[in-house]
């Protein structure tokens, strides 16, 4: 059995004029104007506790997408009981009938849930079109390919048989469920933590962001029209802390696969630690967790490329994305020209903010209300520091949770918003002068926690290759030349260290082998028949 070659999933540009933009204008407009009430899915049975919470547009306070239905705690304990129920059976699947089920669900979102998938995500998570596209349609269905492909090369690795014996590795899912926790922010990452863990035979219970509900909901239900087994995965709403408190108070738990904030994933590792002896297995942790990502210029670095690399890769999705540029280091002689094109860049951005219902507009809003006065609150402490505000600035809630475009610039190298994370549309930027290059990369290598990603401009080779070296622990993805987003399934595999994670890099098969617990099996053809070794005489 061979699975078919994975491609890159090619991106729609939903040029004006076209027929996917006018399909799509359409599904986001049909689906603005309803309010979708979604129930949670336990084994066979859709679920409603009557307890629910309403997910808003957040780029438009008034518009209420979703009626979410919350999971209670014996919601959680149902969710586990059916998973672990549907093990044994999913569990023995062959894997080409396996992997059948997640190949259909990628070309059904190629097809006609592509246009569910992309406004379900735009108008939930305020992203505009095109960044829709590259996640929620592109990527997902990149991983759900590509995975396939990964597990069948992890089979393809089988040990040496000796003549006389045949000695094979069986791929076993792990001995338990898996709790998945996933982020708003990536469409695609809330369809993977679940879905790489199922493909190689694990039951999940699957708990998304209430921000991302509604994309959630339209990823369910591709899967079960692609053929997912009820109880495979089990969808629940509502309190993260609630599922990951029930899920690792059970002895059952394989592992958790989890993408959010860097003090959720200590909790859940600290709470794991100190409930280890109640378990039956070691319990496995895979988590990415955030980062501080930086931009490093050499004196030689193209002024032109670097400013676009800088306001993209800082402003798009509102520089809600865990790879965002969100400091950078720039030569003193190379500032005076690149902070007027980054600026006019940053204005041109801001003019195209607004409500990404509208498919041609650049960037929506920030997620809520706490990232927003987290952004306003960061933005005004600068500025009471002392620190220029070069460009953008501004902050309205009034309609929607809008943080403008800025960049800040600051004489101190670890002042806070070189430090901190702050998730948003904000980039600080420390000038160091030309003669500092090689301390300049030992600050950026110690400023921060985290070791996420990052990006080396330079022209000149020796240089940028030295930052690459330099700076080999601070960033588990690395660029040179280029925006330090924009990851892609199978070229730049995704994770990083530090703070940032356990670097189990999505997008390879080094994330698929995590979720298999091999068996070595040994068969003998002519066992010996006799004790004794020949050196007794």
């Amino acid at each position: 059995m061979t699975v078919p070659t994975p491609t890159n999933e090619p991106v729609h540009d939903y040029a004006p004029g076209t027929a996917e933009r006018e399909r799509l204008q359409e599904r986001v407009t049909a689906m603005a104007g309803e309010t979708a009430e979604l129930s949670m899915r336990i084994g066979d049975q859709d679920v409603r506790s009557g307890e629910t919470f309403s997910q808003r547009a957040p780029h438009r306070h008034d518009l209420v997408l979703a009626e979410v239905h919350a999971a209670r705690r014996g919601d959680v304990e149902a969710a586990i009981e059916a998973a672990e129920a549907t093990r044994p059976e999913w569990s023995r699947w062959p894997f080409e009938d396996r992997a059948a089920v997640f190949l259909r669900a990628a070309d059904l979102l190629a097809g006609p849930y592509r246009d569910a998938i992309n406004a379900a995500t735009i108008l939930g998570q305020s992203k505009s079109v095109y960044q829709a596209e590259i996640d929620a349609a592109c990527e997902l269905i990149d991983f759900l390919r590509f995975n396939v492909a990964f597990a069948q090369e992890l089979q393809e690795d089988q040990p040496t048989s000796p003549r006389g014996t045949w000695n094979r590795m069986e791929h076993r899912p792990l001995d338990g469920f898996v709790l998945a926790v996933t982020p708003f922010n990536f469409t695609a990452i809330a369809g993977n933590l679940p879905t790489v863990p199922a493909l190689v035979g694990n039951t999940v219970v699957w708990k998304p962001s209430e921000k991302q509900a509604l994309a959630a909901q339209v990823t369910m239900d591709a899967l079960r029209a692609a053929g997912l087994p009820d109880g495979v995965i089990n969808l629940v709403h509502g309190d993260g802390a609630l599922a990951v408190d029930v899920a690792t108070s059970d002895s059952r738990l394989a592992g958790v696969h989890f993408t959010g904030s860097e003090k959720v994933l200590r909790s859940i590792m600290r709470t794991v630690g100190e409930r280890i002896d109640t378990y039956r297995n070691f319990p496995r942790i895979v988590g990415e967790s955030g980062g501080k990502d930086f931009i490093v210029a050499h004196p030689s670095a193209d002024v032109d490329g670097l400013a676009v690399a800088m306001a993209r890769g800082a402003f798009e999705y509102q520089g809600q994305k865990c790879s965002a540029a969100s400091r950078a280091y720039v030569p003193r002689s190379m500032w005076p020209q690149l902070r007027d094109q980054v600026a006019d860049l940053a204005k041109e951005m801001t003019a195209g903010m607004g409500d990404v219902g509208d498919l041609s507009t650049f960037m929506g809003a920030v997620i809520e209300g706490s990232a927003f006065e987290r952004h306003r609150d960061a933005i005004a402490q600068a500025r009471s520091e002392g620190r220029e505000v070069l460009v953008g600035g501004g902050t309205d809630d009034s309609v929607g949770w809008f943080v403008e475009p800025t960049v800040l610039v600051t004489d101190d190298p670890r002042s806070d918003t070189m430090v901190r994370e702050l998730f948003g549309p904000i980039v600080t930027v420390f000038v160091y002068d030309d003669a500092d290059w090689e301390s300049t990369l030992d600050l950026v290598d110690t400023t921060s926690p985290y070791a996420l990603t990052g990006a080396v401009w330079s022209q000149d080779r020796a240089a940028g290759y030295q930052g690459l070296d330099r700076l080999r622990d601070a960033a588990g993805n690395i660029y040179l030349n280029d925006k330090p987003t924009g990851s892609i399934v199978n070229q730049q595999p995704f994770g990083g260290a530090r703070s940032s994670g356990t670097n189990d890099k999505a997008g390879s098969k080094l994330n698929v082998v995590r979720w298999i617990s091999a068996r070595s099996v040994k068969e003998t053809f002519d066992p010996p028949h006799d004790w004794r070794y020949p050196h007794l005489g």
